[in-house]
């Protein structure tokens, strides 16, 4: 298995730049958005590994929201962000990025405080990678060789079935057998392949393993204290619930219509949003511990299709800003926004509160994990007011849905298994 990994690069942009570096962004793209794939400053097609980028700028429209707090609005700069979700190590892939768009990354970073020509460009873009706080990927090891060669497989199975409507009619057991043989020519041709997982790297395996065991012996080893804590924990809490205020306005007719003309021009989506913690030390340790278990068991639990029961996210992020001051948040989803958000208010509204109550204007929670994301309206306007339009987004397997690949995967273990039980083998059919 080949893990996948995250370039997670942030860096300030200089003062007077951000519309010169907007409209250069902008210039990369074949429609509002979404990224040229052969674009002449990142031809992120050329990036075999790569599923999802995007670059946004990170300009906060919400600042003055801690003024609620008879706080005067920080001055923080604005951001360049650039994400990369890809197959491998980011020692194995940020060479190769820097090697197919040398030119122009350095273009794009001269729009930011502290680059200039001669910069080093990998060592500089390593200095500005931040871990992020947590972060998600759909299926574990499963990369774009794997994506590609896999629909490639299913467009032929199809292809075959359609040239004869009678196979259609022959018994699952026999179907399978013919469709086994058909697909073995094809490899022998050459016009089909299939290649096997190769071996999980043994240093990524060994850290893996490592935090699955580490994470749950801290927590014990804290246990005492955590309990201890537990009762003064839940009246600062609560004490914060009554008197937080909630900023969820409806968004300004021109936010919402610049955010629409970047939506819904495949089955896939990105999502980019931004804005700032409650002041104090309680919510910012709180959501640094919250994220921090989130971060577990998107690792070792929430890595097979599902976060939790949401099965439309492909990869998605939390990073922590400006001392842990701001979070950003980016995911990649199936479907519109509306039936995103739907996904989340009904099946893990909770899990929407334990974070994002964690930022200010939040509707109300109580108990930290009631309310909140419940108040369906509110919690809308709150999180379409804290997205930023993401100037360029590029998706690597445009057309297919995070359910489609997993059901190409099937399919493809379904022939590679001639001896399936009938009640599994039935079933296997329907997928074709």
């Amino acid at each position: 298995m080949i893990p996948q990994a995250h370039l997670t690069f942030v860096a300030p942009i200089a003062t007077g730049r951000v519309d010169d570096l907007r409209q250069l962004l902008l210039s990369m793209n074949q429609s509002p958005g979404v990224a040229d794939p052969q674009n002449a400053l990142i031809p992120f097609g050329s990036l075999e590994e790569l599923h999802f980028a995007r670059l946004v700028i990170l300009e906060d429209q919400t600042l003055q929201d801690i003024r609620a707090y008879n706080l005067p609005p920080p001055q923080y700069p604005v951001y360049l962000a650039f994400f990369c979700d890809f197959d491998g190590s980011l020692d194995a892939f940020l060479p190769k990025l820097v090697g197919c768009a040398h030119g122009g990354l350095t273009i794009i970073f001269e729009h930011c405080d502290d680059f200039s020509t001669g910069t080093d460009l990998l060592k500089w873009m390593k200095g500005h990678h931040r871990n992020p706080a947590t972060s998600y990927i759909n299926w574990l090891g499963r990369t774009m060789l794997q994506v590609r060669e896999e629909e490639a497989l299913r467009l032929a199975i199809r292809k075959w079935l359609n040239a004869d409507s009678s196979r259609t009619k022959l018994s699952p057991r026999q179907l399978q057998s013919d469709l086994r043989s058909y697909i073995v020519s094809e490899q022998t041709a050459g016009r089909l392949s299939l290649t096997p997982d190769p071996a999980t790297p043994f240093i990524w395996e060994l850290q893996d393993i490592a935090h699955l065991i580490a994470v749950p012996l801290l927590l014990i080893l804290l246990l005492p204290l955590l309990i201890l804590y537990a009762p003064i924990f839940i009246i600062q809490l609560r004490r914060r619930e009554r008197t937080d205020p909630e900023i969820a306005p409806r968004p300004t007719p021109s936010h919402a219509e610049q955010l629409g003309t970047l939506e819904d021009y495949d089955v896939t989506n990105q999502f980019s949003a931004f804005g700032s913690v409650k002041p104090g030390l309680f919510r910012r340790w709180a959501l640094s511990y919250v994220l921090w278990i989130i971060n577990y068991t998107t690792r070792h639990i929430f890595n097979r299709g599902r976060l939790a029961r949401v099965t439309t996210i492909h990869f998605a992020r939390w990073v922590f800003l400006d001392d842990k001051k701001r979070l950003f948040f980016a995911s990649n989803y199936d479907g519109s926004l509306d039936s995103y958000m739907d996904d989340f208010i009904d099946k893990v509204a909770f899990g929407l509160n334990v974070v994002f109550s964690n930022g200010i204007g939040y509707p109300t929670t109580n108990w930290l994990v009631l309310g909140g994301a419940k108040d369906e309206q509110k919690f809308k306007y709150f999180i379409r007011r804290h997205e930023l339009p993401t100037e360029v987004w590029y998706n690597g397997h445009p057309g297919l849905t995070a359910l489609g690949m997993q059901r190409n995967t099937l399919i493809r273990q379904g022939l590679e298994n001639p001896g399936m039980p009938d009640s599994q083998l039935q079933q296997w059919v329907q997928l074709l």
